[in-house]
């Protein structure tokens, strides 16, 4: 399986400017420059898709390894901080994934929620292609 994102960018790095395109059509020559990255600009930015992937990508292998036990949550929230920082080096890294989840699921003590939470975060092919720290906040409604 292989999955494509398209990025066309013109000009500087400071004063140019992009678009993101999917193969999805979810982003469809979607703008995003240095002012909607690092400053405050509407548009998306690499970091802000990250964190969007790093959500999903979770929760998804959260549902998944609980319909495996046969377990069906009514809903499963979960918001992804991406942390971006400069490096003494030069450049900037991603140092941090903050992933917080907010769970409603029937009949679950939370010593088994946990434990399944902390295998998804494990496992999501998302928290394993990150070479950042990643952190769990996961509470039962």
């Amino acid at each position: 399986m292989i999955r494509k994102g398209k990025a066309v960018w013109q000009g500087t790095g400071k004063e140019g400017s992009g678009n993101l395109t999917t193969d999805s059509g979810v982003l469809t020559k979607t703008p995003y420059s240095a002012n909607k990255r690092f400053g405050d600009e509407p548009g998306t930015n690499p970091e802000e898709l990250i964190a969007a992937a790093h959500a999903g990508c979770f929760t998804m292998a959260l549902a998944f390894g609980l319909q495996r036990d046969g377990i069906t949550p009514t809903e499963l929230a979960t918001e992804a901080a991406v942390t971006i920082e400069p490096q003494k080096e030069g450049g900037f890294k991603i140092t941090k994934s903050a992933l917080t989840l907010r769970a409603t699921i029937p009949n679950i003590d939370e010593a088994t929620f946990l434990k399944y939470a902390e295998g998804a975060e494990k496992n999501c092919p998302v928290s394993k292609v990150l070479n950042a720290e990643i952190t769990l906040d996961a509470k039962l409604a």
